[in-house]
């Protein structure tokens, strides 16, 4: 019979010993959230304007929060512990009703997104409350933290139950507490953070959300006639996708984990927190404006790309490259010119050229980072 080593997992605390991997629990739990991205691209579906682009940020940065404060606390946790599971599972459950009542939330369902919202992220203070009970400087971390993610919650409530133009107040006041709560808590040398399972959870959920990407286009697909444009179009799509993978895993995220490895107690928590809690938060809202410009460029394959598509297809690619760029900066202190220069050269093109089919749209934005990651490849 082979034994099992648990050495390191003490039978009288869930808090985590050493770095561990991923578990099957978490991965549940992050399907759900990535779903509740597809429904942020709804948000902005066939309107493309301030209005719906900023109710789709304020949405995506509560979705955001309340996945990343879960990471946190299960980067803590011995994700192996069956009542940390449990908890898990009870979070996801709540998050599927918070993901459903997305595309309402600045309607009818603003009221209970607000309350699966807040139910999901209490359940989280509460698994972390648990995890760092027996060890005293990290209780006061988390309870500096929690004190002050409390108010952010109360203004989640208050929004979605006065509705209107009081939402948007209360909201833009939750995420302005939200990262005050990340800078405060985040600079705590109390913080014990794993970094291999921190990278590897942000890592997955960039994974999933591109191909979440590529899901919204099939879609789209599924509902139009088959013709040589729209398969055109696909494969281009395929390959944008493709060349956003490479650029974020190829390099930059082995680059994002070292650099927060090497780091001891309140700097490494403070990196990890700038890095993947904060500077990922732009890269991810990139993939929900090229989801949406992938999405209208499937509806008409054969015409020319709309200029809230075009925009949204450069303004996504320039989203995701720059906050990998920027997050690179703040792990490495290194600024990476060429991706820099090359990713603002391509928005500015594809934003620039009008009056063009989709499929040479689509074919610019192609052409354009594959020669970033050749660039990359040989050069860097």
């Amino acid at each position: 019979m082979v034994k099992v080593n648990n050495s390191h997992r003490s039978p009288q605390s869930v808090l985590a010993q050493v770095d561990q991997p991923v578990s099957f629990a978490e991965l549940f739990f992050d399907l759900v959230f990535v779903y509740a991205i597809t429904q942020v691209v709804h948000l902005i579906h066939g309107s493309f304007d301030i209005v719906h682009v900023g109710r789709s940020i304020l949405v995506f940065w509560l979705v955001w929060w309340a996945w990343t404060q879960f990471t946190w606390a299960l980067n803590a946790a011995d994700t192996r512990h069956h009542l940390v599971q449990l908890g898990v599972l009870v979070a996801t459950a709540i998050a599927f009703f918070m993901a459903v009542s997305v595309p309402e939330s600045f309607a009818k369902s603003s009221w209970w997104f607000a309350l699966a919202y807040v139910g999901g992220r209490s359940i989280g203070l509460l698994i972390y409350l648990w995890v760092t009970w027996q060890d005293p400087e990290m209780r006061a971390a988390v309870r500096t933290f929690g004190i002050l993610s409390l108010t952010g919650l109360l203004a989640v409530l208050a929004g979605g139950y006065f509705g209107g133009t009081l939402q948007y107040w209360f909201w833009g006041l939750a995420i302005a507490l939200d990262v005050m709560a990340a800078l405060v808590g985040g600079n705590s040398e109390s913080w014990k953070l794993h970094p291999s399972h921190f990278s590897e959870r942000h890592g997955l959920f960039v994974i999933i959300a591109l191909g979440e990407t590529l899901i919204i286009s099939a879609s789209a697909v599924t509902e139009e006639f088959w013709n040589g444009s729209l398969l055109i179009v696909s494969l281009l799509a395929v390959g944008i996708t493709c060349c956003l993978w490479w650029l974020y895993f190829f390099r930059a995220k082995q680059k994002l984990e070292h650099e927060v490895a090497s780091q001891e107690g309140g700097a490494r928590s403070a990196m990890a927190r700038d890095v993947f809690s904060l500077l990922h938060f732009p890269v991810l809202c990139g993939l929900i404006v090229y989801a949406f410009a992938i999405e209208a460029a499937m509806l008409q394959p054969d015409g020319e790309m709309s200029t809230a598509s075009r925009v949204a297809l450069a303004l996504g690619i320039f989203l995701f490259s720059i906050g990998i760029v920027i997050a690179l900066l703040r792990a490495t202190g290194k600024f990476f010119y060429s991706r820099f220069f090359f990713t603002v050269f391509i928005s500015l093109l594809i934003f620039s050229i009008s009056g063009i089919e989709t499929i040479w749209t689509m074919c610019i934005a192609l052409g354009g980072l594959l020669i970033l990651c050749i660039w990359e490849e040989l050069f860097e």
